[in-house]
Protein backbone atom coordinates (compact mmCIF):
# COMPACT_ATOMS: atom_id res chain seq x y z
CA UNK A 1 0.00 0.00 0.00
CA UNK A 2 3.23 2.31 0.83
CA UNK A 3 6.27 1.89 0.31
CA UNK A 4 9.84 4.16 -0.82
CA UNK A 5 11.54 3.26 -3.71
CA UNK A 6 15.53 4.12 -4.63
CA UNK A 7 14.69 3.75 -8.10
CA UNK A 8 12.01 5.57 -9.97
CA UNK A 9 10.45 3.90 -12.56
CA UNK A 10 11.19 4.68 -16.16
CA UNK A 11 7.05 5.65 -16.41
CA UNK A 12 7.07 7.85 -13.44
CA UNK A 13 9.86 10.36 -14.54
CA UNK A 14 8.65 13.69 -15.10
CA UNK A 15 11.55 14.89 -16.92
CA UNK A 16 11.15 12.30 -19.69
CA UNK A 17 7.47 10.55 -19.62
CA UNK A 18 5.13 12.03 -21.80
CA UNK A 19 2.24 10.59 -18.83
CA UNK A 20 3.00 12.51 -16.52
CA UNK A 21 3.05 16.48 -16.33
CA UNK A 22 5.92 17.89 -14.65
CA UNK A 23 3.47 20.85 -14.08
CA UNK A 24 0.82 18.46 -12.23
CA UNK A 25 4.05 18.03 -9.36
CA UNK A 26 4.99 21.21 -9.37
CA UNK A 27 1.69 22.52 -8.60
CA UNK A 28 1.57 19.92 -5.79
CA UNK A 29 4.47 21.41 -4.64
CA UNK A 30 3.42 24.64 -4.37
CA UNK A 31 0.18 23.79 -2.85
CA UNK A 32 2.65 21.96 -0.17
CA UNK A 33 5.14 25.04 0.24
CA UNK A 34 2.53 26.97 2.30
CA UNK A 35 1.97 24.45 4.98
CA UNK A 36 5.49 23.11 5.42
CA UNK A 37 5.88 26.50 7.04
CA UNK A 38 5.85 29.53 4.34
CA UNK A 39 2.82 30.66 5.97
CA UNK A 40 4.88 31.61 8.90
CA UNK A 41 7.33 33.95 7.26
CA UNK A 42 3.80 36.34 6.78
CA UNK A 43 2.61 35.86 10.17
CA UNK A 44 6.62 36.85 11.76
CA UNK A 45 6.60 40.07 9.26
CA UNK A 46 3.52 41.37 10.59
CA UNK A 47 4.53 41.00 13.87
CA UNK A 48 8.06 42.37 12.62
CA UNK A 49 6.41 45.66 12.20
CA UNK A 50 4.01 45.48 14.82
CA UNK A 51 1.13 45.12 12.87
CA UNK A 52 1.47 48.53 11.51
CA UNK A 53 1.87 47.37 7.65
CA UNK A 54 -0.98 46.93 5.89
CA UNK A 55 0.70 44.93 3.26
CA UNK A 56 1.82 42.28 5.50
CA UNK A 57 -0.97 42.52 7.84
CA UNK A 58 -3.06 41.52 4.56
CA UNK A 59 -1.18 38.58 3.82
CA UNK A 60 -0.81 37.05 7.43
CA UNK A 61 -4.94 37.05 7.58
CA UNK A 62 -4.53 35.28 4.20
CA UNK A 63 -2.63 32.61 5.46
CA UNK A 64 -5.26 32.11 8.72
CA UNK A 65 -8.89 30.02 8.08
CA UNK A 66 -12.02 32.13 8.57
CA UNK A 67 -13.88 31.24 11.38
CA UNK A 68 -16.90 30.21 9.56
CA UNK A 69 -18.29 32.00 6.69
CA UNK A 70 -16.12 33.27 4.16
CA UNK A 71 -13.25 32.64 2.25
CA UNK A 72 -8.92 33.15 2.67
CA UNK A 73 -6.52 32.17 0.23
CA UNK A 74 -4.87 29.77 3.30
CA UNK A 75 -8.53 27.86 2.45
CA UNK A 76 -7.14 26.75 -0.83
CA UNK A 77 -4.53 24.26 0.21
CA UNK A 78 -6.63 21.23 0.99
CA UNK A 79 -8.82 21.52 -1.63
CA UNK A 80 -6.61 22.10 -4.17
CA UNK A 81 -4.33 18.86 -2.96
CA UNK A 82 -7.35 16.78 -3.91
CA UNK A 83 -8.11 18.40 -6.98
CA UNK A 84 -4.94 17.32 -7.97
CA UNK A 85 -5.48 13.83 -6.91
CA UNK A 86 -8.56 13.86 -9.15
CA UNK A 87 -5.96 15.17 -11.88
CA UNK A 88 -3.33 12.57 -11.61
CA UNK A 89 -6.29 9.50 -12.37
CA UNK A 90 -6.08 10.18 -15.64
CA UNK A 91 -2.59 9.32 -15.65
CA UNK A 92 -2.36 6.49 -13.19
CA UNK A 93 -5.35 4.88 -13.13
CA UNK A 94 -6.59 5.49 -16.36
CA UNK A 95 -3.26 4.64 -18.18
CA UNK A 96 -3.37 0.81 -15.89
CA UNK A 97 -6.47 0.39 -17.34
CA UNK A 98 -5.35 1.49 -21.01
CA UNK A 99 -2.50 -1.24 -20.44
CA UNK A 100 -5.11 -3.55 -19.67
CA UNK A 101 -5.58 -3.92 -16.07
CA UNK A 102 -9.21 -4.70 -15.11
CA UNK A 103 -11.62 -2.35 -13.46
CA UNK A 104 -11.86 -4.64 -10.43
CA UNK A 105 -7.99 -4.71 -10.51
CA UNK A 106 -8.04 -1.04 -10.07
CA UNK A 107 -10.75 -0.99 -7.86
CA UNK A 108 -8.81 -2.84 -5.24
CA UNK A 109 -5.94 -1.01 -5.73
CA UNK A 110 -7.64 2.65 -4.86
CA UNK A 111 -9.65 1.00 -1.70
CA UNK A 112 -5.90 -0.29 -0.79
CA UNK A 113 -4.74 3.64 -1.24
CA UNK A 114 -7.85 5.13 0.87
CA UNK A 115 -7.37 2.30 3.76
CA UNK A 116 -3.70 3.60 4.10
CA UNK A 117 -4.82 7.50 4.08
CA UNK A 118 -7.62 6.58 6.66
CA UNK A 119 -5.27 4.74 8.67
CA UNK A 120 -2.30 7.60 7.55
CA UNK A 121 -4.38 10.06 9.05
CA UNK A 122 -5.89 8.91 12.21
CA UNK A 123 -1.72 8.33 13.14
CA UNK A 124 -1.54 12.46 12.16
CA UNK A 125 -4.68 13.17 14.48
CA UNK A 126 -3.52 10.84 17.65
CA UNK A 127 -0.47 9.46 17.11
CA UNK A 128 0.53 5.64 17.76
CA UNK A 129 -0.60 6.02 21.59
CA UNK A 130 -3.23 3.84 22.92
CA UNK A 131 -6.05 5.60 24.14
CA UNK A 132 -10.09 5.22 24.85
CA UNK A 133 -12.36 5.42 21.46
CA UNK A 134 -14.05 8.87 23.23
CA UNK A 135 -10.43 10.68 23.25
CA UNK A 136 -9.51 9.54 19.61
CA UNK A 137 -10.28 12.01 16.69
CA UNK A 138 -11.45 9.99 13.37
CA UNK A 139 -11.88 12.60 11.21
CA UNK A 140 -8.94 13.91 9.42
CA UNK A 141 -7.44 15.98 5.82
CA UNK A 142 -5.52 12.76 5.05
CA UNK A 143 -9.40 9.89 5.68
CA UNK A 144 -11.22 12.96 3.92
CA UNK A 145 -9.18 12.87 0.46
CA UNK A 146 -9.01 9.08 0.56
CA UNK A 147 -12.94 9.01 0.63
CA UNK A 148 -13.60 11.75 -1.98
CA UNK A 149 -10.74 10.42 -4.04
CA UNK A 150 -11.75 6.56 -3.95
CA UNK A 151 -15.84 7.33 -4.35
CA UNK A 152 -14.52 9.74 -7.28
CA UNK A 153 -12.04 7.06 -8.77
CA UNK A 154 -14.96 4.45 -8.76
CA UNK A 155 -17.01 6.96 -11.23
CA UNK A 156 -14.17 7.63 -13.10
CA UNK A 157 -14.10 3.53 -13.68
CA UNK A 158 -17.40 2.63 -14.54
CA UNK A 159 -19.07 6.08 -15.68
CA UNK A 160 -18.95 7.51 -18.73
CA UNK A 161 -17.58 11.49 -19.04
CA UNK A 162 -21.20 12.55 -19.25
CA UNK A 163 -22.20 10.76 -16.37
CA UNK A 164 -19.19 12.08 -14.00
CA UNK A 165 -20.14 15.22 -14.57
CA UNK A 166 -24.04 14.59 -13.27
CA UNK A 167 -22.37 12.85 -10.91
CA UNK A 168 -20.40 16.15 -10.23
CA UNK A 169 -23.55 18.18 -10.27
CA UNK A 170 -25.27 15.68 -7.99
CA UNK A 171 -23.30 15.60 -5.15
CA UNK A 172 -23.28 19.72 -4.51
CA UNK A 173 -27.11 19.93 -5.88
CA UNK A 174 -28.24 17.54 -3.37
CA UNK A 175 -25.71 18.64 -0.33
CA UNK A 176 -27.25 22.31 -1.05
CA UNK A 177 -30.47 20.85 -0.51
CA UNK A 178 -30.10 18.85 2.39
CA UNK A 179 -28.58 21.43 4.51
CA UNK A 180 -30.71 24.30 3.37
CA UNK A 181 -33.98 22.41 4.04
CA UNK A 182 -32.97 20.26 7.06
CA UNK A 183 -31.19 21.18 10.07
CA UNK A 184 -30.06 19.52 13.84
CA UNK A 185 -33.21 18.89 16.08
CA UNK A 186 -34.37 22.76 18.22
CA UNK A 187 -32.80 25.04 14.79
CA UNK A 188 -34.86 26.15 11.69
CA UNK A 189 -34.61 24.42 8.58
CA UNK A 190 -31.75 25.70 6.64
CA UNK A 191 -29.88 27.00 9.78
CA UNK A 192 -25.80 26.92 8.69
CA UNK A 193 -24.47 27.43 11.94
CA UNK A 194 -21.70 25.00 13.64
CA UNK A 195 -24.38 24.15 16.05
CA UNK A 196 -27.64 23.88 13.65
CA UNK A 197 -26.03 22.48 10.26
CA UNK A 198 -27.46 19.31 9.42
CA UNK A 199 -23.99 17.93 8.29
CA UNK A 200 -22.19 18.84 12.11
CA UNK A 201 -25.59 17.04 13.25
CA UNK A 202 -24.89 13.83 11.39
CA UNK A 203 -21.41 14.00 12.58
CA UNK A 204 -21.95 14.11 16.02
CA UNK A 205 -24.40 11.62 15.81
CA UNK A 206 -22.99 8.74 14.07
CA UNK A 207 -19.27 9.39 14.38
CA UNK A 208 -17.14 7.50 17.16
CA UNK A 209 -14.31 9.63 19.70
CA UNK A 210 -14.10 13.45 18.97
CA UNK A 211 -14.75 15.78 16.93
CA UNK A 212 -12.37 19.01 16.13
CA UNK A 213 -14.84 21.53 17.28
CA UNK A 214 -16.26 21.41 20.61
CA UNK A 215 -18.93 23.64 22.29
CA UNK A 216 -17.71 27.07 23.77
CA UNK A 217 -16.66 26.16 27.17
CA UNK A 218 -17.18 22.62 26.80
CA UNK A 219 -15.39 19.25 25.75
CA UNK A 220 -19.12 17.76 23.82
CA UNK A 221 -18.74 17.28 20.29
CA UNK A 222 -19.97 19.78 18.09
CA UNK A 223 -18.79 20.00 14.99
CA UNK A 224 -15.31 18.81 12.53
CA UNK A 225 -14.29 19.91 9.58
CA UNK A 226 -13.31 16.77 8.07
CA UNK A 227 -16.47 15.58 8.92
CA UNK A 228 -17.98 12.46 6.87
CA UNK A 229 -20.80 14.43 6.39
CA UNK A 230 -19.46 17.19 4.71
CA UNK A 231 -17.09 14.96 2.53
CA UNK A 232 -20.18 14.34 0.20
CA UNK A 233 -19.25 18.15 -2.20
CA UNK A 234 -15.77 17.02 -1.43
CA UNK A 235 -16.36 14.08 -3.86
CA UNK A 236 -16.82 16.25 -6.92
CA UNK A 237 -13.61 18.42 -5.89
CA UNK A 238 -12.16 14.91 -6.78
CA UNK A 239 -14.14 14.59 -9.76
CA UNK A 240 -13.23 18.24 -11.18
CA UNK A 241 -9.72 17.15 -10.88
CA UNK A 242 -10.56 13.99 -12.99
CA UNK A 243 -12.23 15.87 -15.46
CA UNK A 244 -9.25 18.41 -15.75
CA UNK A 245 -7.28 15.87 -16.66
CA UNK A 246 -9.48 14.00 -18.72
CA UNK A 247 -8.70 17.24 -20.70
CA UNK A 248 -4.97 17.46 -19.42
CA UNK A 249 -4.44 13.83 -21.03
CA UNK A 250 -6.63 14.13 -24.51
CA UNK A 251 -4.27 13.68 -27.53
CA UNK A 252 -6.50 15.18 -29.99
CA UNK A 253 -6.16 18.71 -28.47
CA UNK A 254 -4.06 21.33 -28.43
CA UNK A 255 -2.34 22.04 -25.40
CA UNK A 256 -3.33 25.85 -25.52
CA UNK A 257 -6.98 25.00 -25.94
CA UNK A 258 -6.63 22.33 -23.20
CA UNK A 259 -5.32 25.24 -20.88
CA UNK A 260 -7.67 27.58 -21.82
CA UNK A 261 -10.38 25.33 -21.12
CA UNK A 262 -9.43 24.68 -18.02
CA UNK A 263 -9.37 28.94 -17.92
CA UNK A 264 -12.53 29.61 -18.96
CA UNK A 265 -13.90 26.96 -16.43
CA UNK A 266 -12.20 28.12 -13.66
CA UNK A 267 -13.34 31.78 -14.43
CA UNK A 268 -17.09 30.84 -14.69
CA UNK A 269 -17.09 28.47 -11.23
CA UNK A 270 -15.73 31.54 -9.82
CA UNK A 271 -18.48 33.45 -10.98
CA UNK A 272 -21.35 31.02 -9.84
CA UNK A 273 -19.66 30.57 -6.69
CA UNK A 274 -20.67 34.05 -6.09
CA UNK A 275 -24.15 33.82 -7.00
CA UNK A 276 -24.32 30.42 -4.93
CA UNK A 277 -22.91 32.48 -2.25
CA UNK A 278 -25.38 34.82 -1.81
CA UNK A 279 -27.84 31.95 -0.95
CA UNK A 280 -25.33 29.00 0.57
CA UNK A 281 -21.97 30.76 1.89
CA UNK A 282 -18.51 29.73 0.88
CA UNK A 283 -17.93 27.99 4.34
CA UNK A 284 -14.34 25.35 4.10
CA UNK A 285 -15.93 23.96 7.56
CA UNK A 286 -19.15 22.82 5.78
CA UNK A 287 -17.21 21.88 2.11
CA UNK A 288 -20.06 24.16 1.31
CA UNK A 289 -21.09 23.95 -2.90
CA UNK A 290 -20.31 26.98 -3.49
CA UNK A 291 -16.70 26.76 -1.84
CA UNK A 292 -17.04 23.12 -3.80
CA UNK A 293 -16.94 26.03 -7.25
CA UNK A 294 -15.08 28.88 -5.48
CA UNK A 295 -12.17 26.58 -4.92
CA UNK A 296 -12.49 24.47 -8.00
CA UNK A 297 -12.53 27.59 -9.78
CA UNK A 298 -9.02 28.78 -8.41
CA UNK A 299 -7.76 25.01 -8.56
CA UNK A 300 -8.36 25.16 -12.65
CA UNK A 301 -6.92 28.63 -12.88
CA UNK A 302 -3.64 27.12 -10.92
CA UNK A 303 -3.34 24.31 -12.84
CA UNK A 304 -4.04 26.29 -16.35
CA UNK A 305 -1.30 28.48 -15.40
CA UNK A 306 1.09 25.79 -14.31
CA UNK A 307 1.00 23.71 -17.47
CA UNK A 308 0.74 26.78 -19.55
CA UNK A 309 4.01 28.05 -18.13
CA UNK A 310 5.81 24.67 -17.99
CA UNK A 311 4.65 21.90 -19.94
CA UNK A 312 3.69 24.18 -22.78
CA UNK A 313 6.13 27.44 -22.87
CA UNK A 314 8.74 24.72 -21.09
CA UNK A 315 9.77 27.35 -18.02
CA UNK A 316 10.41 24.73 -15.79
CA UNK A 317 14.02 25.65 -13.78
CA UNK A 318 11.70 28.03 -12.03
CA UNK A 319 9.97 25.03 -10.76
CA UNK A 320 12.48 22.61 -10.06
CA UNK A 321 12.18 23.97 -6.14
CA UNK A 322 8.24 22.98 -5.91
CA UNK A 323 8.80 19.56 -7.94
CA UNK A 324 10.88 18.63 -5.40
CA UNK A 325 8.47 19.36 -2.69
CA UNK A 326 5.90 17.74 -4.95
CA UNK A 327 7.17 14.42 -5.10
CA UNK A 328 7.08 13.73 -1.53
CA UNK A 329 4.18 15.87 -0.45
CA UNK A 330 2.72 13.46 2.03
CA UNK A 331 6.13 12.34 3.43
CA UNK A 332 6.59 15.95 4.56
CA UNK A 333 3.24 16.50 5.72
CA UNK A 334 3.60 13.30 8.40
CA UNK A 335 7.45 14.36 9.06
CA UNK A 336 6.98 16.30 12.00
CA UNK A 337 5.48 13.20 13.82
CA UNK A 338 9.43 11.59 13.23
CA UNK A 339 11.35 14.81 13.08
CA UNK A 340 12.21 17.84 15.43
CA UNK A 341 12.21 20.24 12.58
CA UNK A 342 12.53 23.00 15.24
CA UNK A 343 15.40 21.67 17.33
CA UNK A 344 17.08 20.80 13.55
CA UNK A 345 16.39 24.44 11.98
CA UNK A 346 17.50 25.69 15.50
CA UNK A 347 20.51 23.85 15.43
CA UNK A 348 21.79 24.38 12.21
CA UNK A 349 20.82 28.02 11.87
CA UNK A 350 19.89 29.38 15.56
CA UNK A 351 23.01 31.28 14.59
CA UNK A 352 21.95 33.38 11.90
CA UNK A 353 18.60 34.17 13.88
CA UNK A 354 20.68 35.58 16.97
CA UNK A 355 22.72 37.47 14.20
CA UNK A 356 19.65 39.40 12.73
CA UNK A 357 17.89 40.09 16.10
CA UNK A 358 14.85 41.09 16.67
CA UNK A 359 12.33 41.26 15.64
CA UNK A 360 13.85 40.09 12.28
CA UNK A 361 15.49 36.98 13.70
CA UNK A 362 11.89 35.22 13.72
CA UNK A 363 11.59 35.92 10.54
CA UNK A 364 15.07 34.41 9.56
CA UNK A 365 14.43 31.38 11.41
CA UNK A 366 10.86 31.31 9.33
CA UNK A 367 12.38 31.07 6.37
CA UNK A 368 15.13 28.69 7.05
CA UNK A 369 12.79 26.35 8.84
CA UNK A 370 11.39 25.95 5.00
CA UNK A 371 14.95 25.53 3.93
CA UNK A 372 15.81 22.73 6.12
CA UNK A 373 12.24 20.90 4.92
CA UNK A 374 13.71 21.36 1.49
CA UNK A 375 16.74 20.39 1.67
CA UNK A 376 16.12 16.97 3.35
CA UNK A 377 13.16 16.35 0.36
CA UNK A 378 16.10 17.50 -2.57
CA UNK A 379 18.22 14.93 -0.84
CA UNK A 380 15.11 12.04 -1.30
CA UNK A 381 14.72 12.84 -4.29
CA UNK A 382 18.72 12.68 -5.69
CA UNK A 383 18.27 9.49 -4.23
CA UNK A 384 15.35 8.86 -6.07
CA UNK A 385 13.30 7.96 -2.55
CA UNK A 386 9.58 8.97 -2.76
CA UNK A 387 7.05 7.79 -0.43
CA UNK A 388 4.45 5.90 -2.68
CA UNK A 389 0.80 5.44 -1.31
Amino acid sequence: MASTTKTAPTTDDLDSAPTRLYSLDALRGFDMFWIIGAEEIFHTMAAATNHQSAFWNTLSLQFTHPDWNGFHAYDTIFPLFLFMAGVSTPFSVGREFEKGKTRGQLLLRVVKRTIFLILLGLFVNNGLKIQPIADIRFPSVLGRIGIAYMIANIIYLYAKEWAQIFWFCFFIVGYYLLLKFSSAPGFHPGDLTPAGNFASYVDRTILPGKLYVPYPGTKINMHDPEGLFSTIPAISTGLLGIWAGTILKRKNMEPTRKALWLAITGVIFLILAQIWNLDFPINKNLWSSSFVLHVGGISLLLMSLFYYIIDILGYKKWAFFFKVIGMNSILIYISSHFIKWTYTNTSLFGWLGQLAGQPYGAVIMAATFVLVKWLFLRYLYEKKTFLRV
